[in-house]
């Protein structure tokens, strides 16, 4: 270990830039009157996503006197959900959350999460307040530019996401160039449109001023609401500033059967892709057989916030101990 390893990675600076930040998110929701709340860390459950993995830890005391596994969350979500479903009204939280195997230039596997939960909102309302978020603390000019996503991969791919196959996909990727596409074996369409968002879309959206994406193929809905049509859609957006995906948000699913449903897909997926095998979280389904309220939440990266307020290149600007130094 080298003997400056013990000095934190970001500037002076930046940690009063981070504490300022903060400050200005908590006075925000004060004053749109939502609640902040504390959830736990630690969870008997996992994720099910299959893009995502776990940190695990164990605990050894008394009630377990075999150990018991726990899982680091990767979002403080399905607790904030629980909390709604028991009458909380509007809620925020500002948390650290956890993902195995994410370190580069814009990822440390611990990271800092701002989410919160409108009942009574959908996900276009809920892009408003993000927009107001935003601009309050990073000062930057509105309105946002909001494109659906079938409308950026028309305009700038020339293909259709919500009805094309991986064949139509993958050959687009080799007419711009990426000749490696031809070796690729991919499951389905979902791993070609992230590959081609990724590469050729994401890069150029927000600059100057951020901007929204929503709409996205029903197939991609995670947890949100998928609103019928030919094709449908699932009501879900994502903000974007300078290149980076800043928020990713969702007119919330409440249906207990279809959220065990997405689950067990999710399972399904995980075990074909050789990924760790995880607990589905029966208490988040359970929260949701009791009825849940119409509304819409959002997770927002609090270090890429910053990043952006302060023109950081590396993820390790704004943190005091990355991965390397903790």
């Amino acid at each position: 270990m080298r003997g400056s390893d013990w000095r934190p990675s970001a500037a002076a600076e930046a940690l009063r830039a981070r504490a300022e930040l903060l400050a200005a998110v908590r006075s925000f929701f004060s004053e749109a009157g939502v609640l902040e709340v504390e959830t736990s860390l630690c969870s008997a459950f996992a994720t099910t996503d299959p893009a995502l993995d776990s940190l695990e830890t164990r605990y050894t005391g008394p009630g377990a006197p075999q150990g018991r596994r726990l899982y680091l969350q990767t979002s403080p979500e399905f607790p904030m959900k629980r909390l709604l479903a028991a009458g909380s009204g509007p809620i925020y939280q500002i948390c650290k959350a956890f993902r195995d195997g994410e370190r580069g230039r814009l990822h440390n596997p611990e990271f800092t999460l701002l989410e919160w939960y409108r009942p009574g909102f959908d996900h276009r309302r809920l892009m408003n307040e993000v927009e107001s978020l935003v601009v309050a603390v990073l000062d930057c000019p509105r309105p946002f530019p909001r494109h659906s996503y079938r409308e950026l991969f028309r305009n700038r791919l020339e293909v259709d996401p919500l009805v094309a196959g991986p064949e139509e996909l993958r050959a687009c990727a080799l007419e711009r160039g990426m000749s490696e596409a031809a070796g690729m074996e991919l499951d389905g369409s979902d791993p070609w449109l992230d590959l081609l968002l990724s590469r050729f879309i994401e890069p150029e959206l927000g600059r100057g001023t951020p901007c929204f994406v929503y709409d996205f193929p029903a197939s991609k809905a995670a947890l949100a609401r998928i609103r019928p049509g030919d094709p449908p859609v699932a009501e879900r957006f994502e903000l974007y500033g300078e290149g980076l995906e800043l928020a990713n948000g969702f007119h919330e699913l409440g249906d207990p059967v279809e959220q065990r449903r997405r689950f067990e897909r999710d399972l399904e997926r995980r075990h074909r892709g050789g990924r760790p095998e995880v607990p589905m979280d029966r208490r988040l389904l359970a929260a949701l057989e009791q009825g849940f309220p119409d509304c819409a939440g959002v997770a927002l990266g609090i270090d890429r916030l910053l990043m952006l307020r302060i023109g950081a290149r590396s993820i390790d600007e704004v943190l005091a101990f990355p991965l390397e130094r903790a």
